[in-house]
């Protein structure tokens, strides 16, 4: 078997037959050309067979590595001009646009990307960061469905930390694919309003601009007195108009902040606000770490360090659930629950509201213990409980809504829990969008394979 058909069965390189060989100290050189006699535009679906001319000189591609030598693909191409992108070098089959390096080599840096850190890529591969990066981007740009905003009925949209100093990503995850579908920097209404531009951009595109406003003429120099409205003109519709895709929607799951309920209730409508569970909890739980800060603060000023000092060792008996205590904690457990006073019945109205959100209870149960929850808060006389119960109360039909359709925060916890381990694996990121197109690689819905399991 000659080297040149050797090679060309090893590579396995699309729409290309081996010319040549050549073997250097430190890698091996194949040099290829291309079977097809039609020029391709890399740019668009464009093909012809005029050549505008030949380039002067070879280009030339980084393969995978054979055993510990670099393996570099070589090729002679032309130049071709497209109607719509202009004079290009015509495209590979085999590498993608603008790129130095193969679609194979791409495919497995992506693949260790969502696996490993950067600095170990860069040291097995022989690449340097800036090379990782633009990989990423490319790959998120070829793989990422331009339709996955199609068919959305339950979704989720969260804010997670990508760097210190409050710097956040808004992500919206589809509930029934568990995968994030879009992700943009910022946090609050204005990202959600982002998210709900591109889900419908014919809709903001026909939005009319506001007119600028013209002050009104003073009172001396107005030749005509202003005109009333009819009492028989029918008033004009404001209702907003609601996008196709977003009048899909059918449930959103939110925390409790006002900026994402906002724009969910503008944008669509119809659309049912589920509020996890979770984050009811949670708040519980800081009500509690209050009221036990604000008597740990009265047993200092009272002069009583030690017992101040032994009372700041509960917090993590307090915070934690009963079955879950240790033997040492559950010594103090019984010595705060014998003590009663503030602290306990904090305690004990933290424990009712998260059993109320046990999961063998049915929809009227829950309604029953809230509103029973509510009413305890309320005669507590604790002001972190008494605020908790107003928020309860004010976001109530949402709790019921996430108990009733069964949707919560969950799984998009789960991937803010997965973006968190990104960022600390890769030891921070410069931009928010290099943070942004490894959240959509590691667990958008793209599918990474690996050369050998390619068809």
């Amino acid at each position: 078997m000659r080297v040149s058909t050797a090679f060309s069965r090893l590579l396995r390189l699309p729409g290309v037959w081996v010319r040549s060989v050549n073997f250097e100290p430190d890698r091996v050189v194949v040099v290829v050309a291309l079977r097809r006699r039609c020029l391709h535009c890399p740019k668009c679906s464009y093909s012809t067979r005029h050549r505008e001319n030949r380039q002067h000189h070879e280009s030339v591609w980084r393969h995978l590595d054979l055993g510990v030598w670099r393996l570099d693909v070589r090729a002679s191409l032309r130049r071709l001009r497209c109607p719509v992108h202009g004079v290009h070098v015509e495209g590979v089959p085999f590498a993608r646009d603008g790129a130095r390096l193969t679609s194979d080599f791409d495919d497995l840096v992506a693949w260790f990307v969502t696996r490993t850190d950067k600095t170990t890529i860069t040291r097995m591969l022989r690449i340097d960061w800036e090379t990782v990066g633009r990989i990423v981007k490319r790959v998120c740009d070829e793989r990422l469905d331009p339709g996955r905003l199609n068919d959305l009925f339950e979704i989720g949209i969260d804010e997670v930390s990508w760097r210190k100093q409050h710097r956040y990503l808004t992500l919206v995850v589809d509930h029934q694919r568990g995968r994030v579908v879009w992700g943009a920097n910022g946090s609050g209404q204005a990202a959600a309003d982002r998210f709900f531009a591109e889900l419908d951009p014919e809709l903001a595109a026909d939005a009319p601009e506001s007119a600028p406003q013209v002050p009104p003429e003073p009172a001396e120099i107005q030749q005509q007195p202003p005109e009333l409205p009819s009492p028989d003109s029918e008033p004009e519709d404001d209702e907003p108009r609601v996008g196709e895709r977003a009048s899909k929607l059918e449930a959103i799951s939110l925390d409790m902040g006002p900026g994402y309920a906002k724009s969910a209730r503008e944008h669509a409508p119809q659309a049912i606000v589920c509020i996890d569970p979770y984050h009811v909890v949670q708040l519980a739980n800081k009500a509690l770490d209050e009221v036990r800060r604000d008597y740990w603060n009265q047993l200092r000023q009272a002069g009583e360090k030690q017992a101040a000092k032994r009372f700041k060792d509960a917090r993590w008996v307090l915070l934690k659930a009963p079955e879950n205590l240790t033997d040492k904690q559950a010594i103090t457990y019984r010595k705060l629950r014998n003590a009663g006073g503030e602290v306990w019945l904090a305690y004990t109205l933290k424990e009712a509201l998260r059993g109320i959100f046990a999961p063998d209870l049915t929809l009227e149960d829950v309604t029953v213990l809230i509103a029973r929850f509510l009413s305890r808060a309320a005669r507590s006389r604790l002001g972190p409980f008494v605020r908790l119960g107003q928020t309860i109360r004010k976001h109530r039909d949402g709790i019921l809504a996430a108990i009733h359709l069964g949707i919560n925060q969950g799984r998009t916890e789960a991937l803010n829990n997965k973006v968190r381990l990104i960022t600390r694996r890769a030891y921070g990121f410069h931009s928010a969008s290099a943070a942004l197109a490894l959240v959509m690689l590691t667990c958008g819905p793209i599918t990474l394979t690996l050369p050998h399991e390619h068809n």
